[in-house]
Protein backbone atom coordinates (compact mmCIF):
# COMPACT_ATOMS: atom_id res chain seq x y z
CA UNK A 1 0.00 0.00 0.00
CA UNK A 2 0.79 3.34 -1.16
CA UNK A 3 -0.44 7.02 -0.15
CA UNK A 4 -1.93 8.55 -3.70
CA UNK A 5 -3.83 12.04 -3.92
CA UNK A 6 -6.90 11.83 -5.91
CA UNK A 7 -8.81 15.20 -7.60
CA UNK A 8 -12.14 15.83 -8.10
CA UNK A 9 -14.72 18.52 -8.30
CA UNK A 10 -17.78 19.34 -9.45
CA UNK A 11 -20.26 22.59 -9.69
CA UNK A 12 -23.38 23.67 -8.26
CA UNK A 13 -25.90 25.63 -9.59
CA UNK A 14 -26.94 27.29 -6.80
CA UNK A 15 -25.45 28.78 -3.21
CA UNK A 16 -27.83 26.69 -1.15
CA UNK A 17 -26.61 24.56 1.62
CA UNK A 18 -28.74 21.40 0.14
CA UNK A 19 -27.12 21.37 -3.08
CA UNK A 20 -23.40 21.92 -1.64
CA UNK A 21 -23.55 18.88 0.64
CA UNK A 22 -25.51 16.89 -1.70
CA UNK A 23 -23.04 17.52 -4.59
CA UNK A 24 -19.84 17.44 -2.31
CA UNK A 25 -21.13 14.05 -0.97
CA UNK A 26 -21.75 12.55 -4.43
CA UNK A 27 -18.50 13.72 -5.78
CA UNK A 28 -16.54 12.52 -2.84
CA UNK A 29 -18.67 8.52 -2.94
CA UNK A 30 -17.59 8.53 -6.67
CA UNK A 31 -14.47 9.17 -5.73
CA UNK A 32 -14.15 6.68 -3.47
CA UNK A 33 -15.92 4.12 -5.42
CA UNK A 34 -14.11 4.62 -8.93
CA UNK A 35 -10.93 4.17 -6.64
CA UNK A 36 -11.98 1.47 -5.08
CA UNK A 37 -11.37 2.54 -1.75
CA UNK A 38 -13.15 2.45 1.47
CA UNK A 39 -13.48 4.93 4.27
CA UNK A 40 -10.76 3.58 6.51
CA UNK A 41 -8.08 4.09 2.94
CA UNK A 42 -8.90 7.71 3.67
CA UNK A 43 -6.08 9.70 5.47
CA UNK A 44 -7.15 12.81 4.66
CA UNK A 45 -9.49 15.02 2.40
CA UNK A 46 -9.14 18.88 1.60
CA UNK A 47 -12.23 20.74 0.40
CA UNK A 48 -12.01 24.18 -1.45
CA UNK A 49 -14.99 25.75 -2.69
CA UNK A 50 -15.09 29.25 -4.99
CA UNK A 51 -15.82 32.37 -3.12
CA UNK A 52 -19.62 32.10 -3.99
CA UNK A 53 -20.38 29.18 -2.22
CA UNK A 54 -20.77 30.00 1.68
CA UNK A 55 -23.95 28.37 2.31
CA UNK A 56 -22.29 25.93 4.41
CA UNK A 57 -18.99 24.04 4.42
CA UNK A 58 -18.63 21.28 1.97
CA UNK A 59 -16.75 19.21 4.21
CA UNK A 60 -19.98 18.63 6.35
CA UNK A 61 -21.17 16.48 3.24
CA UNK A 62 -18.92 13.92 4.42
CA UNK A 63 -20.63 13.46 7.79
CA UNK A 64 -23.09 12.06 5.93
CA UNK A 65 -21.42 8.70 4.66
CA UNK A 66 -21.18 5.69 6.75
CA UNK A 67 -17.81 5.10 8.09
CA UNK A 68 -16.47 8.83 7.04
CA UNK A 69 -16.83 9.79 10.87
CA UNK A 70 -12.75 9.65 11.91
CA UNK A 71 -11.77 11.05 8.24
CA UNK A 72 -9.67 13.89 9.00
CA UNK A 73 -11.94 16.72 6.65
CA UNK A 74 -10.96 20.81 6.15
CA UNK A 75 -12.73 23.37 4.11
CA UNK A 76 -10.54 26.34 2.42
CA UNK A 77 -11.80 28.80 0.05
CA UNK A 78 -10.53 28.63 -3.81
CA UNK A 79 -8.03 31.38 -5.16
CA UNK A 80 -10.41 34.07 -6.61
CA UNK A 81 -8.29 33.94 -9.96
CA UNK A 82 -10.06 36.30 -12.83
CA UNK A 83 -11.86 34.22 -15.42
CA UNK A 84 -12.10 30.77 -13.35
CA UNK A 85 -14.73 28.61 -12.82
CA UNK A 86 -17.49 29.54 -10.66
CA UNK A 87 -19.61 27.92 -8.08
CA UNK A 88 -16.85 25.08 -8.08
CA UNK A 89 -16.03 22.82 -4.95
CA UNK A 90 -12.46 20.90 -5.42
CA UNK A 91 -11.28 17.87 -3.59
CA UNK A 92 -8.25 16.08 -3.21
CA UNK A 93 -8.30 12.70 -1.11
CA UNK A 94 -5.38 11.30 0.42
CA UNK A 95 -5.65 7.63 0.76
CA UNK A 96 -4.03 4.54 1.29
CA UNK A 97 -4.33 2.00 -1.49
CA UNK A 98 -2.09 0.20 -4.32
CA UNK A 99 -3.35 1.56 -7.43
CA UNK A 100 -0.06 3.27 -9.14
CA UNK A 101 -0.61 7.00 -10.17
CA UNK A 102 -1.55 6.25 -13.76
CA UNK A 103 -4.53 3.91 -12.60
CA UNK A 104 -5.95 6.57 -10.17
CA UNK A 105 -9.26 7.81 -11.48
CA UNK A 106 -9.65 11.50 -10.94
CA UNK A 107 -13.50 12.84 -10.99
CA UNK A 108 -14.69 15.83 -12.55
CA UNK A 109 -18.51 16.11 -13.17
CA UNK A 110 -20.49 18.84 -14.13
CA UNK A 111 -19.46 22.30 -15.91
CA UNK A 112 -15.96 20.97 -13.61
CA UNK A 113 -15.41 18.57 -16.77
CA UNK A 114 -13.63 21.91 -18.45
CA UNK A 115 -10.66 22.09 -15.33
CA UNK A 116 -8.73 18.77 -16.20
CA UNK A 117 -10.15 17.43 -19.57
CA UNK A 118 -7.10 15.47 -20.06
CA UNK A 119 -8.21 13.01 -17.20
CA UNK A 120 -11.48 12.27 -18.44
CA UNK A 121 -12.22 8.60 -18.44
Amino acid sequence: MVMRAIRGATTVEHNEADIILEATEQLFKEIIEKNNLSPTDVVSVLISATADINACFPAAALRRIDGCMYVPVTCMQEMDVVGALQQCIRIMVTAETTLTQQEIIHVYKEKAVQLRPDLQN
